[in-house]
């Protein structure tokens, strides 16, 4: 019964949603209320509270979200100890850049390393699965080219909103726009008792 409630947990979009995105708000929040090093130190202890939750509540830790994780954490401290806001301006840019370099360091080597990433989410051909990998490699280059050009043109204020309300929306649509790949690759479910 535990692991079928940690299942249904998994499953819940909502409660997804809320992990990934609370951290952020909270980053928001704080650099409304206070300053960047403020919600710098408060998004650290949001994301260490969402990662813990995560494994709390379904028993695992998806991968982007501990990668994401692991270097909110390095260049958040960086960021505090240094008094120097580049370290977080620069973390979405590496974030993104280590994901897109994970995804054609696989398609070098024939891999599309995103069906591990998504395999409970979507069953797809193995052609429909080294597409969707080019095009989230590319989505992610593209990220990273963005937060650097908002960061270095706008002011901290404008990049932290941004970073907050600009970043999911741009890439839901991205996502949302997968939905014709993903219905043409789409692979027939296996029958029952077939070989």
């Amino acid at each position: 019964m535990t692991s079928e409630k940690a299942s249904a947990r998994a499953a819940n979009p909502v409660l997804k949603l809320a992990l990934e995105l609370g951290p952020l708000v909270v980053f928001f929040i704080a650099n409304n209320r206070a300053d960047l090093f403020t919600a710098t130190a408060a998004f650290m202890v949001a994301t260490l509270v969402s990662l813990t939750a995560s494994w709390a509540l379904v028993r695992r830790v998806p991968v982007m979200p501990l990668v994401s994780g692991v270097v909110v954490l390095v260049f958040g401290g960086l960021t505090l100890a240094l008094q120097d806001e580049l370290f977080i301006k620069l973390k979405p840019t590496i974030v993104n850049l280590l994901f897109a370099g994970a995804l054609f360091g696989g398609l070098a080597f024939g891999k599309a390393l995103l069906a591990i990433v998504f395999d409970e989410a979507f069953q797809l051909t193995r052609e429909g699965w080294m597409k969707l990998t080019w095009r989230w490699a590319f989505f992610f280059v593209f990220l990273a080219a963005l937060n650097e050009a908002v960061w270095r043109t706008q002011t901290t204020d404008f990049w932290v909103a941004f970073k907050v309300w600009g970043v999911m929306p741009i890439t839901m649509v991205f996502a949302m726009a997968q939905a014709p790949l993903l219905q043409r690759y789409a692979q027939a479910p296996r029958a029952e008792g077939a070989k």
